[in-house]
């Protein structure tokens, strides 16, 4: 319903927006995959909306189209300064776009918060391993201060540098994120919470490699190590037995 003039220049300020000019008189079949998605958006932002739901945008895109696409829509979203709403079942996905992230099951809200929140903070067991890798330590609450806490769990007694204000013996988590795990064939001169297990799977995923630690009572331990050298300077193999720890501050309890 607008003047020709008015939808010529809004069209070009849309095509700049998403970066599509050069491409102007394609049709949207000739484009790939990511600039299809751009036109998809420049389309929703041509009538100025002042919500902007999106429903799984990315999820027809291969994995590097997507983790590029997804930069330039959270600049393309920041720039034109519109609220989006975004559905998504990839949790990275969510970790990566949104300022603030809010995790449902069963149709309830379980936690609202930014990604660092969610993800450093979990509400409860569901979003600890809803969102990323977590290891989850049941156990029952055996002692309780301000700035301290401890949970006697399978594995032995697991030290956290934050009270819970609970009563003792109440069964609690602890959730251990696997990044935050020293894995290593040497024992450690010290470590609050150290343990020992034999290694029964091993998976390069290039940057990192994962290790699954099996402890005497059948428990399995997922860790992370980052590749920072381009040599193997861990030389940890299959069924070597090995430490692995983390300080008081890397886990949380969890009630829930």
């Amino acid at each position: 319903g607008l003047p020709k003039n008015d939808i010529k220049q809004r069209v070009g300020e849309m095509l700049d927006l998403v970066q599509l000019t050069p491409y102007a008189k394609r049709k949207p079949h000739q484009l790939s995959g990511g600039q299809q998605q751009r036109v998809a958006l420049a389309r929703s932002l041509a009538k100025k909306p002042k919500v902007l739901l999106l429903d799984e945008p990315l999820g027809a895109l291969d994995k590097k189209l997507r983790e590029q696409t997804q930069f330039e829509l959270v600049n393309i979203i920041e720039k034109v300064g519109v609220t989006c709403v975004m559905v998504t079942h990839d949790q990275e996905e969510a970790m990566t776009m949104a300022c603030r992230i809010a995790v449902m099951s069963k149709g309830r809200v379980l936690q609202v918060g930014s990604p660092k929140e969610v993800y450093e903070h979990p509400a409860n067991r569901f979003v600890a391993d809803f969102i990323g890798n977590v290891n989850l330590f049941e156990g029952k609450l055996s002692i309780d201060e301000t700035d301290r806490c401890a949970v006697q769990t399978a594995i032995g007694e697991i030290h956290v540098g934050h009270g819970v204000s609970g009563a003792l013996h109440m069964p609690v988590a602890i959730a251990v994120r696997p990044e935050k795990i020293e894995i290593s064939k040497e024992r450690p001169d010290f470590a609050p919470n150290l343990f020992s297990g034999k290694v029964k799977e091993i998976a390069y995923f290039g940057a990192y490699n994962t290790f699954i630690v099996q402890v005497s009572d059948g428990t399995r331990v997922k860790i992370t190590e980052a590749n920072t050298s381009r040599d193997d300077l861990s030389h940890i193999t299959w069924e070597d037995d090995v430490y692995f720890w983390w300080s008081d501050g890397a886990g949380v309890v969890l009630r829930d």
